[in-house]
């Protein structure tokens, strides 16, 4: 069964270069990076706190709020790169996530290389991966230039790379940070439209953006984070 729960996730971490704060402030809250606190050459950011919320198959979860709160670190968390300080997490399902191009591609290889060390990673063995292969380059919609090393790709098109292989192999939990806006209109109608089929198909999906029409189109929940703290949590369309 494909489920995320959380509970009370709280994510705290030193920052181990000087901070330029004034001798006298004991607690910081900026605009962006969560809540500092600690005195002298002691500094500690808390990037969550408190975290709590659970998906089931199906949902679709848009994460918003304004830079720095915390949206990037939860979707890190759930992918097992941050592990958190306090609280409980379990994820049933096959995870992917699309977090920035560079990651799980290397830069001198093709398109078409990637796609292979890229699923891989993911655990599929080479022949799921080669029945995939042409089904990703029709997505990706990059031609002749799948055969072209990835440092030669505009961001774009790594991120219509990326997209594909993520989506083709049929990931039961995606985790993305405003990876639909990858490419032109038509792409992103067809992307939305690929996000629409892996729900159907018993997934998560949980999309971090600061496009409101988006997560109004895409998602079922929205979950607001500001200062690594949940501000809002509901539903947002059919469940």
């Amino acid at each position: 069964m494909v489920k995320i729960s959380a509970h009370d996730l709280r994510l705290v971490y030193e920052v181990r270069e000087k901070l330029s704060l004034r001798p006298r402030d004991k607690r910081v809250e900026q605009k962006t990076g969560g809540t500092i606190s600690g005195s002298g050459n002691r500094r500690f950011v808390t990037a969550l706190d408190g975290v709590s919320f659970e998906l089931k198959a199906g949902d679709r979860l848009g994460l918003v709020g304004p830079n720095g709160a915390g949206k990037t670190t939860l979707l890190k968390v759930l992918y097992g790169i941050y592990e958190p300080t306090a609280g409980s997490l379990e994820v049933s399902g096959r995870i992917d996530a699309l977090f920035n191009i560079d990651l799980g591609f290397r830069a001198e290889a093709t398109g078409r290389r990637n796609i292979l060390l890229r699923g891989l990673i993911n655990g599929w063995n080479e022949d799921e991966i080669a029945a995939k292969t042409d089904e990703i380059i029709a997505f990706s919609e990059l031609g002749e230039f799948i055969d072209m090393p990835f440092k030669s790709y505009s961001q774009g098109m790594g991120a219509r790379l990326a997209f594909s292989i993520a989506t083709s192999l049929e990931p039961q939990i995606l985790l993305m940070d405003e990876w639909i806006g990858a490419g032109d209109a038509d792409f992103q109608a067809k992307a939305a439209r690929r996000m629409d089929e892996l729900a159907e198909k018993a997934g998560i999906i949980i999309l971090a953006s600061h496009q409101p029409d988006l997560i109004e189109r895409t998602c079922n929940k929205v979950l607001g984070l500001e200062h690594g703290r949940v501000t809002r949590f509901e539903a947002i369309g059919p469940s």
